[in-house]
């Protein structure tokens, strides 16, 4: 019986070993935003004029894939599919635009930015960029960070990785984890307010606004 105690906790050591190099060790892949869309500044835009999604432009498939730099970016970057009017899949509702949180869990004020193209949706808020779908420089899923920086290494911070895939289901936008895993996080329109479901059941309600309020420009340390 000790025998097969100690073999256990060997193997879950190992296990908890092992899950811990791929949350903060792991090479994450090579970064694909575009320079200039990092460099731009997007808070300047007015996000209540939405492009016209009617196929003039490039799809997404021919744009390069948006993903966090580092464990954030330095500011709120430009939009990663300004350039893109492919029409929005089917059974996809349009959420496109910029989402302030005015109740629910503890997330008031919260800001975030949601770009659609055809499969594609991106997320940004917060210092990090969460990509998903078809794209000309990477897989469909995000592979990204959480953010949070949990400790440092010669000065050099490590955030967890996270990995999903977002799939509309019934004009509900689910985040599976790990891209075949379970849903982790819903985002469904409520008459005009956006509504996110974390899978712990909390629920924030989101309003549209126009422009980013001055405070979010920045990302706060996490």
């Amino acid at each position: 019986m000790l025998r097969f105690l100690g073999g256990l906790l060997t193997a879950l050591m190992l296990l908890f070993g092992a899950g811990f190099v791929v949350l903060f060790f792991w090479p994450r892949p090579p970064l694909m935003t575009d320079p200039a869309i990092l460099a731009g500044d997007g808070s300047l835009l007015n996000y209540c004029a939405l492009p016209e999604l009617d196929g003039s432009g490039k799809t997404a498939a021919e744009i390069p894939k948006g993903n966090t730099p580092g464990c954030s970016y330095s500011h709120f970057p430009l939009p990663i599919l300004a350039d893109c009017t492919e029409p929005l899949a089917d059974g996809a509702d349009d959420i496109r635009g910029l989402w302030q949180a005015v109740r629910g869990s503890g997330h008031e004020g919260h800001v975030e930015r949601i770009e659609q193209c055809g499969r594609r949706t991106v997320v940004t808020s917060s210092g990090i960029i969460h990509d998903s779908g078809p794209n000309s420089t990477g897989g469909e899923m995000t592979n990204d960070t959480e953010g949070r920086v949990v400790f440092r290494i010669a000065g050099k911070p490590y955030c967890p990785r996270t990995s999903a895939s977002m799939v509309w289901n019934e004009g509900v936008l689910d985040f599976h984890v790990f891209g075949w895993g379970p849903v982790v996080v819903r985002r469904y329109r409520d008459g005009e307010h956006l509504v996110w479901e974390y899978a712990d059941g909390s629920v924030t309600r989101m309003k549209r606004i126009c422009t980013l309020p001055e405070e979010h420009k920045f990302p706060k340390p996490r």
